[in-house]
């Protein structure tokens, strides 16, 4: 029987960011024990009075329980009440210490004066003009905010997405929304096409509308370059589609051919692409061919003695292949040197580069992401930059960059490192500005795991057999007595790593063998706040980091996350979003681009301070704050274990992989060698034996659909 119960909210103690199923703690009179409630509930605050309508069930284990089908706010009238529904961070300007002083001032009547007489908050301490209006702002926004979040859950949709929602369209959001949902799906970042198409269905448009039908189809070349695929053939793509619109392949057609029509798209050779990647693709083409084929400045003198001396003034001895990049580079316009660990590729640009300063040539050196810029600066001695600030990104220009064909860069040579990283949209953006009598040397491993974002760029300006390449092979003695570089090696030749050392050789890797996933994540637990710190005396916030082929399960990303945050940094401030709990000194990463903040895709940082009062949590990235309000979260997420695509581009002193059967459509020689290859001094692989066969095995990494190779042949001849 269905029945009413009112009370305060006093805790979460569960919540789903993708339903909105929520366990809470409500204070009612009438019971000696908070009361355990369960159901869909808007984000609300400690504080906040609910009222429930359900009924009551008993759990065997848990006892008694209400399951509420209903919910509906109450302001609180209590003092205790009030004072916690402002101190919970519902209002920016109000923290705890803010909302006892209000409470103190004006008791009940608290929440009045801030909607009806806000001047008055001028008779409380500490509260300026400046704050008055911050709160008078918040308050209004929060209860738009809320009219916006009634309105998506009305139509069984999660309302976390609320504040963006009206961040983006104010005032006309529900307007706005109800016109044209698949506008969310473009405009806001985490919003997807499946929550729009809800809302559409909802607001009762029919499945086969073309309108309908064109978001689908750039939904699904969005996701398709998210995959990495530069564009994707026509009939492929409609077969995609077909899984999510769930209508039949002719009203998709003509999606398509409506779409090319108006430049959304573009189809060339039965290849569908979104416009941005076949402008990018073609320009990347273009620019090699061009800079290959421009005159440059040459070097006088005699190259042997050149390189002679080179070598003297640093103090080195080059192999044969090093000498051969070193010689390649003052003939070739674009050089390409690959290579896996400890074959010698920092020994070489550190001589083309005194190769050139010597000459009196200017060099530009940059790097895909900041640690990788960091690593480039330490090893050469040289100023290096992350490409986008190399181009110096500004959002108001056109394209994001001021340095392109009309402002290109000053230099003469051009280095580039952890080329494999570089996606082709970034490659376009950097070859527009390289002078076309400069030369760019771009270096890197091509057998580590391809850039996150679209595009196979160095694989595929190596395949065309258009550029010159030079591949090391050869792994030098001091690296040979590091088993990490041996066996990455191994790996990558599809042999299987050696777990036992030779007698003298530095004991740097380890293989622990366990089957059942509990006891693997229990071990990552032990090996991360215990054996490792105390055998080795590594920081376990500072130089350990886990890497995992998956993002569900036990021992996937966000449960190691989950456990390891509750090992490594159990208390401090704290900020609870739905299911994910932030602290301070937690350790965090970015997982998008964002140009205004200058940070990006994998960088790591840790989380400086959080503010309750002004909504803003502070993330130290390596020296450099970023400060995120509270509804731009979406952005950060905890980082003691990450995928290994997330780790591209970085070095960790102690790196730990999860290698288990579970695991079988992502086991591939690529991800194993590029997780192997991001340790410096010490790598544990954990799992089976047979597992690790696998990975060594599959050798055959997802097919990218790109077509840089064949126009880059095309251009040459």
């Amino acid at each position: 029987m269905q029945t009413e119960i009112q009370g305060q909210l006093e805790r979460i103690t569960f919540r789903s960011e993708e339903n909105h199923f929520t366990i809470a703690k409500i204070k009612v009179k009438g019971h000696k024990n908070l009361v355990t409630v369960l159901g869909n509930l808007l984000p609300v605050s400690p504080g906040e009075i609910l009222r429930l309508t359900g009924t009551w069930d008993r759990h065997p284990k848990y006892g008694e329980q209400f399951r509420f089908t209903s919910c509906e706010t109450v302001v609180p009238a209590t003092l205790h009440g009030i004072e916690r529904y402002l101190g919970s961070g519902l209002i920016k300007g109000i923290g705890p210490v803010m909302a006892k002083r209000l409470v103190g001032k004006f008791g009940t009547e608290t929440l009045e004066v801030i909607e009806k007489h806000a001047h008055r908050l001028s008779e409380v301490e500490g509260i300026g003009h400046k704050r008055i209006e911050m709160i008078r702002d918040a308050w209004q926004e929060q209860k738009e905010v809320r009219d916006v979040m009634l309105f998506l859950q009305s139509h069984d949709v999660s309302s976390a997405y609320a504040v963006k929602i009206y961040r983006q369209y104010g005032r006309d959001s529900i307007t706005v929304v109800k016109e044209d949902p698949f506008r969310l799906a473009t405009d806001i970042f985490g919003v997807g096409f499946r929550t729009a198409d809800t809302i559409a269905a909802k607001l009762g448009m029919p499945k086969d509308a073309p309108k309908r039908a064109e978001a689908g189809v750039l939904y699904v070349l969005q996701q398709l370059a998210g995959e990495g695929h530069v564009y994707y053939p026509h009939d492929e793509l409609i077969k995609e589609c077909l899984k999510i619109l769930d209508i039949g392949p002719a009203p998709i057609a003509a999606a398509i051919s409506a779409l090319s029509r108006v430049n959304r798209i573009i189809i060339e050779d039965n290849a569908v692409y979104l416009i941005e990647f076949h402008r990018a693709e073609k320009g990347v083409a273009e620019s090699l061919t061009a800079i290959r084929a421009a005159q440059r400045r040459l070097f006088l003198g005699d190259r042997d003695r050149v390189i002679a001396a080179v070598q003297k003034d640093l103090g080195i001895t080059l192999a044969q292949n090093q000498a051969r990049a070193v010689s390649a580079s003052l003939d070739a316009k674009i050089l390409v040197i690959t290579g896996g660990p400890g074959t010698g590729k920092t020994t070489i640009i550190r001589a083309i580069l005194l190769l050139y300063r010597t000459a009196g040539m200017r060099v530009l050196l940059a790097a895909p992401t900041g640690r990788a810029a960091k690593r480039m600066a330490e090893s050469t001695g040289h100023e290096a930059k992350t490409i986008h600030r190399l181009l110096e990104f500004s959002p108001k220009n056109d394209g994001g960059f001021r340095k392109n064909e009309g402002n290109p860069l000053a230099a003469d040579l051009i280095v580039i490192d952890e080329t494999s990283m570089v996606d082709v949209v970034l490659m376009y953006h950097l070859l527009r500005a390289v002078p076309k009598e400069a030369t760019i040397i771009l270096v890197g491993d091509v057998d580590q795991l391809p850039s996150v974002g679209a595009g196979n760029v160095l694989r595929d300006i190596i395949d065309s057999a258009q550029i010159p390449c030079v591949r090391l092979n050869e792994i030098f003695r001091q690296s040979r007595e590091s088993l990490i570089i041996v066996n990455a090696h191994r790996i990558n030749s599809g042999e299987i790593p050696i777990t036992q050392t030779e007698q003298g050789a530095q004991y740097d890797f380890y293989f622990i063998q366990q089957e059942d996933p509990e006891k693997v994540l229990n071990t990552i637990l032990n090996l991360c706040s215990e054996k490792i710190p105390r055998k080795f005396g590594f920081d376990p916030l500072h130089d350990i980091q886990v890497l995992t082929p998956m993002h569900r399960g036990i021992v996937g990303a966000s449960n190691l996350n989950a456990e390891l945050q509750k090992h490594l940094n159990p208390s401090g401030d704290e900020l609870v979003r739905g299911a994910r709990i932030f602290r301070t000194g937690d350790k965090v990463m970015q997982i998008r681009n964002n140009y205004d903040k200058d940070v990006y895709n994998g960088d790591i940082g840790r989380i400086a301070s959080i503010s309750l009062e002004e909504h803003e949590v502070s993330v130290d990235f390596d020296g450099k704050v970023a400060t995120y309000d509270f509804t731009d979260l979406d952005e950060i997420m905890l980082a003691y274990a990450v995928s290994v695509h997330k780790s591209q581009g970085s070095e960790y002193p102690v790196v730990i992989v999860p290698v288990l059967t579970q695991h079988y459509l992502l086991l591939q020689r690529n991800l194993l060698y590029t997780a192997v290859t991001r340790g410096k001094k010490l790598v544990i692989l954990i799992g089976t034996k047979k597992a690790l066969a696998i990975a060594i095995r599959n050798n055959k990494p997802q097919q990218r659909y790109t077509k840089l190779k064949e126009l880059l042949v095309q251009g040459n001849h």
